[in-house]
């Protein structure tokens, strides 16, 4: 065994003790995650993430009474597939992101960097990408508005779409309490997933109280035991709350 190959043994043991979880490891490609909670686990509960509006089997939403999008209007007709963790948030992580890569070339030659890039040249980033415990249904308008802006309180802001309680005030964003427990267990599973990842500490501090304040209810359980099933890998900060409620299914 190498010098290279011990030393990587060693650190793999020390994965848990340092917090970390497997994350995706069995589908690269986000338009195939995209698919897959499409049909195998929103297929009985089509329901978007921030403003609980419903969606039919074309992505087509029904807008809540008193929703208002005074931006991106046309996407407020389709739902979209959000990063809770927003992809630029961890994709900056990769150097490919930042700095491209020498496989990043156009056909006219033009080099190019990004999210494009690291989707093209780095596997580890298309697993993160396409890590379904991360993706959730939202209002188009709601998606393009919320970009990838860190979840914050903002007490003194007011909804930006009107009877949906969602704010965005600056590059900062406050999603409805009907969101934030979810949004909480997904930021904690992805920062102990991927090392890649880190949670800075305010927004570690504002994930942990929401995580205790807003507890797993039983669509948040069947939606993760669903993934499970498909990703082959476990959120234990949904699971084992779930398991300790009686809201998961041992069959």
């Amino acid at each position: 065994m190498t010098r290279s190959i011990k030393l990587a043994a060693v650190l793999f043991a020390f994965v848990p003790a340092l917090g970390f979880s497997q994350g995706n490891t069995v589908n690269d490609s986000f338009n195939k995650a995209k698919q897959l909670l499409e049909r195998q686990v929103y297929f009985d509960h089509r329901v978007t993430l921030y403003c609980g509006a419903s969606f039919d089997a074309k992505k087509n939403v029904t807008l809540p009474e008193g929703f208002i999008a005074t931006k991106h209007q046309k996407r407020a007709e389709k739902v979209e597939w959000e990063h809770a963790v927003a992809a630029e948030n961890f994709g900056r992580a990769f150097k490919e992101w930042r700095e491209g890569d020498p496989v990043c070339v156009n056909n006219k030659g033009k080099a190019y960097k990004g999210r494009r890039c690291a989707e093209r040249a780095n596997q580890e980033y298309r697993f993160m990408q396409a890590d379904m415990y991360n993706l959730y249904p939202a209002i188009g308008a709601v998606n393009a508005a919320r970009q990838n802006y860190n979840f914050q309180m903002l007490p003194h802001a007011k909804s930006d779409f009107g009877t949906c309680e969602m704010k965005i005030d600056g590059r900062r964003a406050e999603p409805p309490e009907r969101a934030r427990g979810q949004i909480a267990r997904t930021h904690l599973y992805m920062a102990a997933s991927y090392p890649r990842f880190r949670l800075s500490n305010q927004q570690r501090q504002l994930m942990s109280a929401w995580n205790k304040m807003y507890p797993v209810d039983a669509w948040e359980c069947k939606r993760a035991q669903r993934i499970e099933k498909i990703q082959k890998n476990t959120n234990e900060f949904v699971k084992q709350p779930c398991i300790e409620a009686g809201l998961w299914d041992q069959k």
